[in-house]
């Protein structure tokens, strides 16, 4: 696709929509909207121009202008993604969505709430908690994405094997088309099986369908109790061998089963300077629930922890107040931190497959590791079977090895994955990333599809192109 620069007569078409004041064209203040959280030397793409509307009907302007100019349109939220969906490869101009912060409606008796799609993903749940709700379609980076973003990338989190993933919440969309036209789509209503259900299609689209201007979300009543394990094991199939057993045999459903092999695990513990014992360790399970009574959450710890122990476990931790519980978490959350401290050069992946296969990836991800010479510490959701391995560049290699490295590296775990009946991207997303490697995941045939859909959305071919599908 031929695309057109933005010219200075598209500038003063853009001021006269949505007002100079939201008009930016500074390339110093330009530089953030020019990447996300993936390498910016990698994969950043600095725009022609930033506009950062304050409602739909703008939107919807802007859009009918770079459709008729044909000028590519990036959508941006929060810019917290890891797959480069929010950077405009093709330069033209970043809608960001940032002034679109409104909170417009807590509707306690639906349990629902509306907003607008910059709407920072934790302010809601700051508002309503003193109700007893929450949202709970949330990934794990809640206090900086925007509800837009989290919603075209499906966004999930440690919580989805309990709760699913944003998806599951989102009831209603009002959606600006590549063409102009607005789409209310959805309702208050928890059954709709009126037609073809076109609101799924826009979320974990990567805004290349069209862009959100609303969310009705779906609202929860908040957990008051809440209680973590941590549990050591030998091997990493012991591990994941007891996930399945906490829901059938402890007859439990854990709010979160997050997994750590034994790299992931020594290297965050070396770095916090922890002194559980896990150099005995060769894989552990973070495993949490919640509920609203204390007993209740008090028996299934005590079920899952008999479990446990049943099953093989070394050691296991309980943690039932904030502090032994950011004490546990914190191992969790700073595995990428520490391999930081290593090297400050990384491929964060999300593949995905059924739980049972992840002791069978492990082998391979040493072999791969081993070939190439980098460190490849594995982490992630083992309750739904989604892993963030990280590939580590070899702090002796230059860059150029490490680009080719990455790539031949990724296209053998890939396609081992795939063969093990997993994908590519569990919840962060293709983006511009990983579109090199659909063909890996997908058929022809559902890539044709896939593109013939987008065609219908938009004709021109302007919505945030060079995400999900190969250039």
């Amino acid at each position: 696709m031929k695309y057109n620069s933005v010219s200075t007569d598209i500038i003063a078409e853009l001021k006269a929509i949505v007002g100079e004041k939201n008009v930016i064209l500074d390339p110093e203040k330009m530089e953030a909207y020019s990447h996300d959280e993936t390498p910016t030397a990698q994969y950043g793409r600095m725009p022609e121009v930033v506009v950062t509307p304050v409602n739909s009907a703008q939107i919807a302007e802007i859009m009918k202008l770079a459709n008729k100019r044909l000028v590519p349109v990036t959508p941006r939220g929060a810019g917290s993604g890891l797959s480069g969906g929010a950077i405009p490869k093709f330069g033209g101009i970043v809608l960001s969505v940032e002034k679109m912060n409104r909170i417009i409606e807590i509707d306690y008796k639906n349990m629902m709430a509306v907003v607008e799609p910059g709407v920072v993903t934790n302010e809601v749940n700051e508002l309503i908690a003193k109700e007893g709700l929450f949202f709970a379609g949330y990934p794990m980076s809640l206090e900086s994405c925007y509800i837009g973003g989290n919603i075209a990338e499906n966004a999930g989190g440690g919580r989805a094997v309990k709760y699913g993933v944003t998806g599951r919440y989102i009831m209603g969309l009002e959606v600006v088309l590549p063409t102009g036209e607005i789409l209310e789509l959805g309702g208050k209503r928890v059954k709709d099986v009126t037609g073809y259900d076109l609101k799924q299609l826009f979320i974990g689209s990567e805004g290349t369908l069209g862009v959100i201007t609303k969310a009705i979300i779906k609202l929860l009543p908040l957990p008051k109790k809440k209680t973590d394990l941590l549990v050591l094991f030998e091997d990493v199939r012991t591990a994941i061998d007891l996930v399945p057993e906490i829901m059938t045999k402890g007859r439990v459903i854990p709010t979160s089963i997050e997994f750590m092999d034994k790299l992931s695990v020594q290297t965050s513990c070396e770095y916090l300077n922890e002194q559980l014992p896990y150099q005995q360790a060769g894989a552990m399970l973070l495993i949490e629930v919640d509920g609203n009574h204390e007993q209740q959450v008090e028996e299934d710890a005590e079920i899952i922890g008999e479990i446990c122990y049943q099953q093989g476990a070394l050691e296991v931790y309980v943690a039932d107040n904030y502090t032994t519980q950011e004490r546990v978490w914190s191992v969790r959350r700073n595995i990428a931190e520490a391999f930081m401290v290593y090297s400050p050069h990384q491929s964060l992946e999300d593949v995905v497959l059924p739980i049972a296969e992840i002791p069978n990836l492990m082998p391979y991800i040493e072999q791969i590791s081993e070939k190439y010479g980098i460190k490849i510490p594995v982490y992630g959701h083992a309750g739904d079977g989604n892993l963030h391995l990280t590939l580590v560049k070899n702090p002796e290699s230059t860059m150029e090895e490490w680009y080719n490295t990455e790539d031949k590296a990724l296209r053998e775990i890939y396609t081992v994955t795939k063969k093990l009946g997993g994908t590519i991207s569990g919840e962060h997303g293709i983006g511009s990333k990983r579109n090199k490697y659909l063909d890996l995941a997908c058929s022809s045939e559902e890539i044709r599809i896939m593109k013939a859909i987008k065609r219908v959305f938009d004709p021109n071919g302007i919505m945030n192109p060079g995400k999900i599908f190969p250039d």
